[in-house]
């Protein structure tokens, strides 16, 4: 056999087989090969079964008629809808019960992850108790303890409580005041975008002034334009004036009720999900230097100057990655609401839906691809936020 000889001094050549980046690309080609033919036995498989059974394929059934009624919905709704309308019913009650849960649970969250370190015994152990308390009981248990042991215990709507002749609680649900925009929504709107620019120009000039050495009061300016320009433009264009709930018949007439299914889930999702978030505001508290605080109280910052000028800022770096599990799990928590029937994305569109036009794969592919599509703006939103944050402390 020839033996194959090489030059003086030169390194001999290694056979391209052994090369370890040439077999590193064989195997992933095969590997993604074999994914492939998997995938597309499944797909392949799936199709002829259908066909044998009789079930058919495809999205030409958004266009027909639901032929169902939902008992709450934001946008006109009606039997004669189609089921592509009941799909839209059914997304946005599933973003409505989620945004306002993740900003119950934040909010919640902080107050107690905060009085979780207070100097005060009596305050501390009862955030302790509160997040070991809550965080330690399902969540499905959870929905069932506000919906069948606390609003549908509530008395029959003749003999509902009365809070103040404002507001009134029944069996059948929350019924509070109602705003009524004079000059439609479109003035609203105008209000808040002209809150929002007043705001950024107010964020300016206080930065401005801060670095100046002049600092100002910064939070009360922005919650008192939040709250007094868009109800100021409002009034100017056409009056507010507020419906009030009154009982006529067997019902309350007017005002704006909330189902016992939504306050049910709301409650649930936002006092579990604040537990967890309390000890992540705990911990990245905790994770800032004592000297830090020390150097704080020096400068002469009483305790709760120091807490939102200095600790809050450094604390976020660390709180923000874990908060963003927390509100992906309360989003996704929310299809629990099956279980008492709350009309959210599961319920309505992967329940009734699916069981009135049997096209299993179709609908629950889109309910999962809707469910991933809003993890991934969350996750975005709140990645861009702490790149900022971190910016921002670095700075």
């Amino acid at each position: 056999m020839a033996r194959r000889h090489t030059p003086f001094g030169a390194a001999p050549r290694t056979p391209r087989w052994r090369d370890p980046r040439t077999r590193a690309l064989v195997f992933q080609v095969v590997l993604l090969g074999a994914v492939a033919l998997g995938i597309g036995w499944i797909v392949n498989n799936t199709l002829s079964n259908l066909a044998r059974q009789g079930i058919a394929s495809g999205l030409g059934f958004w266009g027909e008629d639901a032929g169902f009624g939902i008992i709450m919905s934001l946008i006109e709704y009606s039997e004669a809808a189609s089921y592509g309308r009941a799909f839209l019913v059914g997304l946005l009650n599933t973003l409505l019960v989620s945004a306002l849960g993740i900003l119950l649970a934040t909010l919640l969250g902080l107050v107690i992850g905060i009085a979780r370190l207070s100097p005060n015994w009596l305050l501390r152990r009862l955030a302790a108790a509160y997040i070991e308390t809550f965080r330690n009981i399902p969540l499905l248990l959870a929905i069932f303890f506000w919906y069948f042991a606390v609003l549908r215990s509530l008395p029959h709507p003749r003999h509902s409580i009365d809070l103040f002749g404002l507001a009134y609680l029944s069996n059948r649900g929350v019924y509070l005041p109602q705003p009524v925009l004079g000059g439609g929504p479109g003035w609203l709107i105008a209000g808040l975008i002209l809150g929002v620019l007043a705001v950024l120009a107010l964020h300016r000039w206080t930065r401005r002034r801060r670095n100046a050495g002049r600092p100002l009061p910064v939070y009360p300016l922005w919650l008192g334009i939040a709250f007094i320009l868009p109800p100021a433009v409002l009034l100017a264009a056409g009056g507010l004036s507020w419906s009030l709930p009154a009982l006529r018949g067997f019902n309350f007439q007017g005002g704006m009720g909330l189902i016992p299914e939504f306050v049910a889930l709301l409650l649930a999702l936002s006092i579990y999900t604040a537990a967890f978030v309390a000890e992540i505001v705990r911990a990245g508290i905790e994770s800032v230097a004592r000297g830090q605080q020390e150097a704080a109280s020096a400068l002469g910052l009483n305790r709760r100057q120091s807490l939102r000028l200095v600790v809050l800022p450094q604390a976020m770096r660390v709180i923000v990655p874990p908060l963003t599990n927390q509100y992906l799990n309360l989003t996704k928590n929310s299809s629990l609401a099956a279980a008492i029937a709350y009309p959210d994305l599961v319920s309505v569109f992967a329940g009734t839906v699916l069981n009135q036009t049997g096209q299993a794969v179709e609908v629950i592919s889109i309910t999962m691809a809707v469910y991933l599509t809003i993890s991934l703006l969350i996750a975005l939103a709140m990645n861009l936020y702490n790149r900022r944050t971190e910016w921002g402390v670095r700075r």
